[in-house]
């Protein structure tokens, strides 16, 4: 339960929405901790270990209409200008990877990992 939030959202206040002390009716909706919903694990969505292991273009497409608002992107792997966003992005990748290497030693020794192929990819 500790993944779970729970809120109370009132009712209309239509007439037989009010319970026998005048209150308006209240409905308990539960919500997963952070609210987003993935794409399904399938070759159009994700790309396989050997080809560098992330979202394919269709992948992030699909998140994007699950979850409106999102600003979720595709990998930075062309050449890009020093101090450019994708230069930035690249670099903020790949100190957070860097860490899940430390984090996960045995992907890390690992050429075929997938974070070690996702790496490869970001070109880390």
């Amino acid at each position: 339960m500790s993944s779970v939030r729970a809120f109370r959202i009132p009712l209309k206040s239509v007439h037989r929405n009010i319970n026998k002390k005048g209150q308006p009716n209240t409905t308990r909706v539960t919500m997963a901790k952070g609210g987003d919903t993935m794409p399904k694990r399938n070759k159009k969505n994700f790309r396989p270990t050997e080809k560098g292991a992330g979202m394919t273009q269709a992948g992030v497409a699909a998140y994007r209409r699950k979850n409106p608002g999102s600003k979720l992107k595709t990998a930075v792997t062309g050449k890009v200008k020093p101090g450019s966003k994708a230069a930035k992005r690249r670099k903020s990748y790949c100190a957070r990877s860097a860490g899940q290497m430390k984090k996960f030693p045995k992907a890390a020794k690992d050429p075929n990992s997938r974070l070690r192929q996702a790496r490869r990819r970001w070109k880390c």
